[in-house]
């Protein structure tokens, strides 16, 4: 089923009665932050390569994001339609005048959380190696429970760690520390990188099924999050997760290669 936005191209939706909800075409030239922040910090700390210049609208309707350096670091940019509540920077000096601090920052204003419905994203990956791109939703409260329903399922609906490839798709729940489960769905894909391609999922009380230039290419039956999410692009470079936290050659190489999103959807299925 095609869903056309005027001006557009159309979305691929699985069968069903489908509404628009929510969506960027990133039309202009600034980004719109009244939808998208970008993601700076992780676990409470600020991330010196996770960084806000690099993405920006080049006037045709596409969001670009880059890889480039900064201040003698490999850098690239994440954007966020809400927040995770351990992300907040949290501070370091004694707040309880005896040796305790409360590991939790300033919490924000979400700017867009949303439950069940169909999400999609249409993009061009990255070419070269380095770098790794994804489109996927995050709880803002994630691992703050043993339920999934109550505390959220982070969903990963395209994750490309290769140039022309994406892995399986990932749901990962009960936080990310020795509770964290995972369960996947498909095989991963080779892709064309000079083409377009749409990735989506949909989310509802029976699972995600998620789906690959309007193929369904994978369903995971649960748990299954039932509390709203918020909508992540990110890009990431290569090397920092490691223990030495620098760059990798590969990653350095890199340096002004793109990964392109054309438009980023959520849809209602009306019943």
């Amino acid at each position: 089923m095609e869903f056309q936005v005027k001006g557009h191209e159309p979305s691929l939706l699985p069968p069903g009665n489908w509404k628009l909800v929510w969506y960027d075409e990133f039309d202009g030239t600034e980004l719109d932050r009244s939808k998208w922040d970008f993601r700076l910090h992780m676990m409470g700390k600020r991330h010196k390569t996770w960084d806000d210049e690099g993405v920006r609208l080049d006037g045709k309707s596409h969001a670009v994001f880059s890889i480039y350096e900064k201040n003698g670091e490999i850098c690239s940019s994440q954007l966020q339609t809400g927040y995770n509540f351990m992300d907040a920077e949290s501070a370091e000096e004694d707040c309880w005048n005896g040796g305790l601090v409360w590991p939790i920052g300033k919490l924000k204003q979400h700017k867009f959380l949303h439950k069940f419905g169909y999400y999609e994203c249409r993009c061009k990956l990255q070419k070269k190696a380095g770098w790794w791109s994804a489109f996927w939703l995050q709880s803002p409260v994630i691992g703050s429970s043993s339920d999934p329903q109550v505390s959220g399922v982070e969903n990963d609906i395209m994750e490309s760690f290769t140039p022309g490839k994406i892995i399986e798709h990932c749901n990962h729940f009960n936080g990310y520390g020795e509770d964290h489960q995972v369960a996947k769905a498909g095989n991963g894909l080779a892709l064309d990188v000079d083409e377009w391609h749409v990735f989506g999922m949909k989310w509802n009380e029976n699972g995600y099924t998620f789906y690959v230039d309007g193929k369904e290419d994978g369903h995971i039956s649960g748990p299954v999050s039932q509390i709203p999410q918020f909508i992540l692009i990110s890009t990431e470079v290569n090397g920092y997760r490691a223990k030495e936290r620098c760059a990798t050659s590969e990653a350095k190489e890199a340096v002004g290669d793109v990964f392109t999103v054309d438009y980023v959807r959520v849809f209602d299925e009306i019943k």
